[in-house]
């Protein structure tokens, strides 16, 4: 009975469904999650991300949003950040959560509360972005990043 059910050759009653489901010790629910589950992805072509303007752009920072529009309980916004030869430095960008920071190309001093951090192509840097932070000294631009933010939705 069971492989006809799973073969889609017979219609089950909810009693069925049901003794399926204390047999296997599970609610019944579980046994339609998976039917009813759908997955987002989010896929962006090289150099088609969406430019978005926030408080660094003023100052000469592109951002370009690499993925958007995930359900679920977080929110995860992935950025290529470019500052190109013209570009100043600003840090006192702040905002909810937490920003992951992976160096492309270029070199700055990446100031995060009191600290200051050298980041040459390779260096990564994972902080609470709740506090002030962002780029205090353009090493050598033009420079890419990227950068993950990542906060609870709502």
């Amino acid at each position: 009975m069971i492989s006809k059910m799973e073969n889609g050759q017979i219609s089950p009653s909810l009693s069925s469904i049901n003794a399926v489901a204390k047999a296997l010790n599970v609610p019944i629910t579980v046994l339609f999650s998976a039917f009813e589950e759908s997955r987002d992805c989010s896929f962006v072509k090289r150099g088609q991300g969406v430019v978005i303007e926030r408080r660094g752009t003023k100052a000469g920072h592109l951002y370009e949003l690499l993925g958007a529009g995930l359900r679920g309980e977080i929110v995860v916004e992935p950025y290529l950040i470019t500052l190109e030869n013209d570009a100043e430095s600003y840090t006192g960008f702040r905002h909810a959560g937490t920003e992951f920071i992976y160096m492309l190309t270029g070199e700055v001093v990446y100031r995060h509360d009191k600290h200051d951090y050298t980041l040459q192509p390779g260096d990564s840097l994972l902080f609470d972005s709740a506090a002030s932070h962002g780029p205090a000294k353009l090493i050598k631009t033009p420079m890419t990043y990227l950068s993950i933010i990542v906060y609870p939705r709502g």
